[in-house]
């Protein structure tokens, strides 16, 4: 029984550390991978964790998604990329702590502003905005995933009480 007991509450915990994962399109809600927006604004108003996904929505045609060691990232150099990105609808898992480089490679972007850096933090942290509001006092945006990992955590709180109810 007490091996039955260790399993479930691993399988629980599983379930509650992957249902808090987030997922950001890069520049929403205001823009997208694109020269207009300010990524610098918009990555600092967010606190990226381990098992969160960045989506790059943007035209083929127009930009890629470069990720780029942070010499590179700082001198918009697209010689050595990590990775190279080109659907259009790149996404990208945060895997680990620490900070990560993208820039866009077609010539010109990068050094007009299509850059963005990702410091993703570690341990377990709320999706929420960690700055107040932006200089146009307008209210900081919301991961759109938001309402999607409030469910499912409500859906792992629920699992955790079906399953202590049957351990009682």
């Amino acid at each position: 029984m007490a091996v039955t007991r260790t399993i479930l509450a691993v399988a629980v915990m599983a379930i509650l550390s992957t249902a808090s994962a987030a997922i950001y399109n890069v520049g929403e809600p205001g823009g997208a991978w694109d020269l207009s927006t300010n990524y610098g604004t918009w990555a600092s108003s967010r606190n990226f964790k381990a098992d969160d996904q960045i989506v790059f929505k943007y035209s083929p045609q127009a930009h890629d998604v470069l990720e780029v060691s942070k010499a590179d990232y700082d001198s918009c150099s697209t010689a050595s990329p990590i990775t190279t990105l080109n659907s259009g609808n790149d996404i990208v898992t945060l895997t680990a702590s620490g900070t990560r480089y993208f820039i866009c490679g077609f010539p010109g972007h990068c050094a007009g502003g299509m850059k963005v850096k990702i410091d993703v933090m570690s341990g377990f942290s709320s999706p929420a905005p960690a700055s107040g509001p932006s200089a146009s006092n307008a209210p900081p945006p919301t991961p759109a995933s938001a309402a999607t990992n409030v469910e499912a955590t409500g859906f792992g709180l629920a699992v955790l009480l079906a399953v202590a109810g049957l351990m009682a």
